[in-house]
């Protein structure tokens, strides 16, 4: 797991975000999820919040998107928080970004099913492309963090790249999926194993074969 901490708040920082304030599209989510909220209770808005403040950094930046303490503020602000409550929500989940990240957020899942199916080599592959951990490439094109389990045990390796998780991976397999985004093309998200179409068993089921063709009852046979 990558090392989390808070981008330096520099006058520079403020110079650019300083002023940030939602654009009409975003103004409009916030809104919505803000009014699914009872009276009093505004603020459990904070996650959506925070992930459209990252999504509108992310547009402004052509990047995943990242959070700089002065957008953090921001957030606090328009929920009436304490900027340290928000803080702690944003370095708590991953989702968030704490820093400046690439176009492409590559996270490797380096937990025991993924490195059990070969999670170094998918790492390895992306250190051959000039990924390093914790870093974002010279043309800011990847950033390479390495994450715990995201739940896609079942069709391991997996590397989830900005909002699409790609599974069932080989080196070649994931060449071809970063290939793919470098020439600005968008790769079928999901198993990346041509014999499956989620996580079913390659070759069909080896229990409950009848399921396969109607919704059998096997009570009477337990």
């Amino acid at each position: 797991m990558a090392d989390r901490y808070l981008e330096p708040d520099t006058a520079e920082l403020r110079e650019r975000w300083g002023n940030f304030s939602w654009n009409p599209q975003w103004a409009e989510k916030a809104r919505a999820a803000i009014a699914r909220y009872p009276e009093g209770r505004q603020r459990s808005a904070v996650m959506a919040l925070l992930d459209y403040a990252q999504r509108q950094v992310g547009e402004a930046t052509n990047t995943q998107g990242w959070l700089p303490i002065p957008v953090i503020e921001f957030v606090a602000r328009e929920l009436d928080m304490p900027v340290v409550r928000v803080l702690e929500v944003a370095t708590f989940y991953t989702m968030y970004n704490l820093v400046p990240v690439g176009r492409y957020h590559v996270q490797v899942c380096g937990t025991t099913p993924c490195m059990l199916r070969g999670s170094d080599d998918i790492m390895a592959t992306c250190k051959k492309r000039g990924m390093a951990k914790g870093h974002t490439t010279d043309d800011g094109l990847w950033t390479l963090t390495e994450v715990e389990c995201m739940g896609n045990c079942s069709s391991a390796p997996m590397v989830q790249i900005n909002d699409d998780n790609y599974e069932d991976l080989t080196p070649e397999r994931l060449d071809a999926v970063l290939d793919a985004l470098a020439k600005g093309e968008t790769p079928k998200a999901g198993t990346q194993d041509p014999d499956r179409h989620t996580v079913e068993p390659v070759g069909g089921p080896t229990t409950l074969k009848d399921m396969v063709t109607e919704n059998h009852d096997y009570r009477g046979e337990w």
